[in-house]
């Protein structure tokens, strides 16, 4: 009854550490005491393990507050209850701090009202940069709200310890997220900020921003690769995302050196973002029309995209498959058909390279030696795996064809 008792009074002592992370973006004094402009991270097993969890506190909250412009940073952190090793074997509380601290750049401050009086200095920030877009959202509503993009690199004076601060973000909604070698000058930065009204002038509040890294390509050409791309909580679900993305498409269409732009280990999400602005560019070209997209996926869809829109073959070919998705009749049964099985010959592939290598296997080794080096899958494997295959994209196509409907409206 009391090891029983004892376990339950240590898990008293675990928490979630996704639920008592606080983030903040800090525009007034009043925000801080305001739950509406408090935000969660989607992750923190990247600072307190693959549990999530804290150990040695009841009624912990940890806040993590930054104002909105400069970045400027604080953390703290208040508990009702502390483990007292004494009655618990030694069990210590884990080093929240201690955890979080080395992640932020130095300068951080751990007083409350050291970074209120912060905040009378953000009249003062002004984004970094050229002004590449500017744009309004819920134009004419109560709600109605301005952004603007920018560009810059790191040499823009001031920029490499805002940059500091901000990839600190990533640690908490990017999976695997690593800090950049910003001393490569190959990297360009893109920074998208809410631009709002305050004390009869206007103020700048980061909402997100993506890296690119410009990468050459044989013999004489560069290819951007986006690497980081993140929209924060408070601004997501606006389309920020898909702007802040045809923004750095624009910024390279018109560069004749540059052979096209891909993508650094996607998520899901940012995938679907990008399916769905590549298909809304592709709609406009010729050879994504429906006539041609029924006739299957072509030379000249993967040339025109390619030179118009700086899209590689591969991205080409995903964008024609859900193109040619919203130009089947699934009501026509021989049409729907043809569809399926142009996506299934694509998905097929790997496993015809499979058969290849067991023939050429085949004839190089023994019987044993071929089982012990390869093994295949049966016919009705394949099958089965196809199908499978198929059912999950179809899905996605479906969602990204519901936000084209959408966005055409």
């Amino acid at each position: 009854m009391e090891g029983s008792y004892r376990k339950n009074i240590l898990q008293s002592f675990i928490v979630d550490s996704n639920e008592v992370l606080n983030l903040k973006l800090v525009r007034t004094p009043e925000d801080i005491g305001n739950e509406e402009t408090t935000f969660k991270p989607e992750m923190s097993h990247q600072i307190f393990g693959e549990n999530e969890s804290i150990f040695g506190y009841q009624d912990l909250q940890i806040n993590l507050f930054y104002t909105a412009g400069k970045l400027n940073t604080y953390l703290g952190m208040e508990y009702k209850k502390q483990i007292d090793p004494k009655q618990f074997e030694g069990a210590t509380a884990d080093d929240v701090m201690g955890s979080i601290t080395p992640k932020l750049p130095p300068g951080f401050l751990s007083n409350l009202d050291d970074f209120t009086n912060t905040l009378n200095k953000e009249q003062s920030f002004k984004p970094y940069g050229e002004l590449l877009s500017s744009h309004t959202v819920n134009k004419g509503s109560a709600t109605e709200k301005h952004f603007e993009i920018y560009s810059t690199t790191i040499d823009e004076p001031g920029f490499r310890d805002y940059h500091e601060r901000l990839q600190t973000f990533l640690l908490w909604f990017v999976d695997a997220a690593c800090f950049i070698d910003v001393d490569d000058d190959r990297w360009r930065f893109y920074l998208i900020f809410e631009k709002y009204e305050c004390d009869g002038g206007h103020r700048y509040a980061i909402c997100g921003y993506a890296t690119v890294y410009l990468y050459f390509a044989y013999p004489n050409k560069t290819r951007p690769r986006i690497s980081q791309f993140l929209v924060l909580p408070p601004f997501q679900k606006i389309g920020l995302g898909a702007e802040l993305l045809r923004v750095i498409y624009r910024s390279f269409l018109k560069n004749d050196n540059i052979l096209d732009i891909t993508v650094e280990d996607p998520s899901e999400e940012f995938t679907r973002l990008r399916d769905f602005v590549d298909s809304m560019n592709c709609r406009k070209l010729p050879s994504f029309s429906k006539e041609k997209l029924l006739q299957g996926f072509s030379t000249e869809m993967v040339e025109e995209a390619q030179q118009e829109l700086k899209i590689n073959k591969k991205q080409a070919r995903r964008v024609y498959e859900i193109l040619r998705f919203l130009s089947t009749n699934l009501a026509d049964v021989e049409e729907y058909r043809a569809y399926r099985l142009d996506v299934k010959r694509r998905l097929n592939i790997p496993y015809q390279k499979e058969a290849s290598d067991y023939k050429k296997l085949q004839k190089a080794l023994n019987p044993d030696e071929l089982r012990s080096t390869l093994s295949t899958s049966t016919k009705e494997q394949r099958i089965e795996n196809l199908e499978k295959q198929y059912q999950l994209l179809e899905n996605e196509y479906r969602h990204i064809l519901e936000r084209l409907a959408t966005a055409a409206k």
